[in-house]
């Protein structure tokens, strides 16, 4: 599971709760109880990852922090996929285009396979995922 920290810090001025993730300085947000504030924090945290991608930046390898007002913040399955497929492309010095090249599809077919807001199928990812010498496994456990 691809999990962000994130630190949830009360805001004395407005009440509720800021959150930032030090491994991604550009996801803040704000939330009036420490729910929306987690609410928040996850949509914050896929735009972010989304923005990385779009402009070809390294995805930050997340660190498990400590304390009083560091929580845990998950992206959702689909978005840990196509960011698995992003990184697994770097890794193997692999453009937008020559994975297209591979799958024998338009380079706007792999664009949309690296966008976290569109909802691509699973087999997709799983295919692209086996053209950079990837597999796709699956795992669950207990909701938190």
């Amino acid at each position: 599971m691809l999990e962000y920290s994130a630190r949830f810090t009360p805001d004395r001025e407005a009440g509720g709760f800021v959150v930032t993730f030090p491994d991604i300085p550009e996801a803040i947000t704000q939330g009036d109880t420490e729910q929306e504030a987690m609410d928040y924090a996850r949509d914050v945290l896929q735009l972010a990852l989304a923005a990385y991608l779009d402009r070809g930046m390294d995805i930050p390898v997340p660190r498990k922090l400590r304390g009083k007002r560091c929580r845990s913040v998950s992206v959702p399955t689909l978005t840990e996929a196509k960011v698995s497929l992003y990184t697994a492309m770097r890794e193997a010095g692999l453009s937008r285009t020559g994975l297209a090249r591979r799958l024998r599809c338009r380079k706007s077919d792999v664009d949309r396979l690296l966008d976290p807001e569109h909802p691509s199928p699973l087999g997709e990812i799983e295919a692209a995922l086996n053209a950079v010498g990837k597999r796709l496994i699956l795992s669950f456990r207990d909701a938190a």
